[in-house]
């Protein structure tokens, strides 16, 4: 089994994707980034990622959110975040990173932001 299992969803307009697992150095980052820009370049502009199955995030996958935010936010889309679990929740805080993405605990309240 992948160390990063990431399964999309569309929710109208909003491409959702659901992940499992851990993000860290090797595998887990190159499965987020792989996800991430393989919907970039297909020209989807609006990504919610639902990390409620996410149980650890390395500095690695924190570099890789950061990273794919950065390209997501060039290509003029947005990039957010979904069910963060108290352990990534308390991550973002401790690198001020909670501030700089938007992040929401509920689904249909996320889909709503991106009108």
């Amino acid at each position: 089994m992948a160390e990063l299992e990431v399964k999309e969803r569309q929710a109208g307009d909003v491409t959702i994707l659901d992940m499992n697992g851990a993000v860290r150095i090797g595998e887990g980052s190159i499965a987020l980034r792989d996800a991430i820009r393989g919907l970039a370049d297909g020209g989807k502009k609006k990504m919610l990622l639902n990390l409620a199955g996410v149980k650890y995030i390395d500095s690695s996958g924190i570099g890789e959110l950061i990273a794919n935010y950065t390209t997501v936010r060039r290509q003029g889309g947005q990039l957010k975040l979904l069910n963060l679990t108290d352990k990534i929740q308390s991550l973002l805080v401790i690198t001020k990173l909670l501030t700089v993405f938007d992040v929401f605990e509920d689904e249909a309240e996320a889909l709503k932001s991106f009108q």
